[in-house]
């Protein structure tokens, strides 16, 4: 099969475009034939070498996916061959990152087939109102959307200050946070669609406002947060989804409550909790194309989902 492929630890110009086996179902698990895939931050992280991850090469990229599942397991009940699903997981050599409970690990998504953990809820079927390619879109942006949404609980008419509203989680989060009084960070040529999505002021990503109840955080680092926690009101509260994990020290304020939302486990809810959001689709790629995708993501300044068409374009509207 077709497969996008790190040869070895390295930038992403460095993949390429691969014939690998076929991965086969084992028990408990299903082979789905990969539909569309998006990009995470993680497709170039972890080949990076930046890490010491113990990959085995050649590595197939890629986490998010919408397909058809092709075969199942010895034990699987949930689901047969033919049916439609969607879902988030991580390359077999993050296993143990990937949750204690029912972890989601697969072969890679960027290829025509891949293969994953049945028991897990960051897989579910695709409803049929769910186009593949949003599905494809949705999983690990839709997962983190939900899950800050959870214990941050904003308020209606609160001011929340997101910072890098314009990735795939941004984009994702701010239609949920309408019914409060949004401050996004980001690009001048991306306040457009920052507004339309429902954002009621851009800012420059240093010009940081006073009297903030909310601050989300999805991209700068959590040691470098000083400053945004200066704009909270006393007893204000700043949610993170970046490392390192948060300490006291690292915002010199005792009068806030300082967290990172990392749902491994998917306590606060998995994919069926998920599939009611619409992430933001910036761009789109064959899976020829699937090495100047990872390049771009890498290299240029991308807003929301970036998404990789794995099958022929006349089936991906099913």
């Amino acid at each position: 099969m077709k497969a996008i492929v790190a040869r070895d630890f390295g930038p992403p110009e460095g993949f390429e475009l691969a014939d690998v086996p076929v991965p086969q179902a084992g028990p408990g698990q299903i082979q789905v034939r990969i539909a569309a895939a998006s990009l995470n931050p993680g497709d170039l992280v972890i080949p990076s070498g930046a890490y010491p991850v113990p990959l085995t090469f050649p590595h197939v990229l890629g986490n998010d996916f919408a397909g058809t599942v092709t075969a199942v397991g010895d034990g699987v009940t949930a689901y047969d061959i033919g049916n439609e699903v969607f879902g988030h997981s991580v390359p077999r050599a993050l296993g143990a990152l990937a949750g204690a409970k029912r972890p989601s690990v697969t072969t890679g998504t960027l290829a025509e087939y891949a293969v994953f953990e049945a028991g897990t809820p960051f897989i579910a079927h695709r409803p049929p109102e769910l186009d593949v390619v949003t599905a494809a879109a949705l999983p690990t942006v839709g997962l983190t959307a939900h899950a800050l949404i959870a214990p941050a609980e904003p308020k209606p008419g609160e001011t929340v200050l997101v910072i890098g509203a314009t990735g795939g989680v941004g984009t994702t989060l701010l239609p949920l946070l309408r019914h409060t009084r949004v401050i996004a960070t980001g690009h001048p040529g991306d306040a457009d669609l920052l507004l339309r999505l429902g954002a009621s002021e851009v800012i420059g990503y240093d010009d940081y406002p006073a009297g903030v109840d909310l601050v989300l955080n999805l991209v700068r680092p959590t040691d470098q947060l000083r400053d945004a926690a200066r704009t909270l009101k006393p007893g204000g509260r700043l949610f993170t989804i970046t490392f390192p994990p948060p300490s006291p020290d690292m915002i010199d304020r005792d009068d806030i409550r300082f967290e990172l939302v990392l749902d491994v486990d998917g306590d606060l809810g998995g994919m069926r909790e998920v599939a009611a959001l619409t992430p933001y689709i910036s761009a789109r790629y064959s899976l020829d194309e699937g090495v100047r995708a990872l390049t771009d993501f890498a290299r240029k300044h991308t807003v929301g989902k970036l998404v990789v068409n794995v099958c022929d374009t006349h089936t991906m509207n099913g």
